[in-house]
C-alpha cells in the first residue's frame, strides 16, 4: 500500500487508537485483497474511489484509496468522519490527489 504525502500527514494527525485500526486495516488489505476484506471495512464510494472505515474513541475515520495495479493501493485522503455520508469534498479532493499521483 502506498500512501501518497498528503494523506501520511493525515494519518499521523489522528489520535493513536485510530492510527493503529488504519495499520490493522491496511494491513488486512494488503495481506487479503480489497473484495476479500469487504464490509464493514471497505465500502464503493465512486469510479475508482473506494474507503476503509474505522473507528477510534474520539469517532470515526476514513481513509480514501485507489487501486493503481492489481497489487498497489494508493491512500489518497484520511479524515475523521463528522456526518452521516462521505462529504462531496472530501471525494473531490481525493480525486484530484489520484489525478495528481497518476500523473506525478
Amino acid at each position: 500500500m502506498v500512501v501518497v504525502e498528503a494523506a501520511n500527514s493525515e494519518i499521523a494527525e489522528l489520535p493513536d487508537d485510530m492510527q493503529a485500526r488504519f495499520l490493522r486495516t491496511a494491513e488486512l488489505l494488503e495481506e487479503l485483497g480489497p473484495q476479500r476484506v469487504g464490509m464493514p471495512h471497505v465500502r464503493h464510494l465512486e469510479d475508482k474511489l473506494w474507503e476503509t472505515r474505522f473507528k477510534g474513541r474520539d469517532g470515526i475515520a476514513r481513509a480514501i484509496y485507489f487501486a493503481a495495479s492489481r497489487r498497489r493501493l494508493v491512500v489518497v485522503r484520511v479524515f475523521v468522519k463528522k456526518c452521516r455520508t462521505t462529504p462531496r469534498r472530501e471525494m473531490e479532493l481525493a480525486k484530484r490527489r489520484m489525478e495528481a499521483w497518476s500523473h506525478g
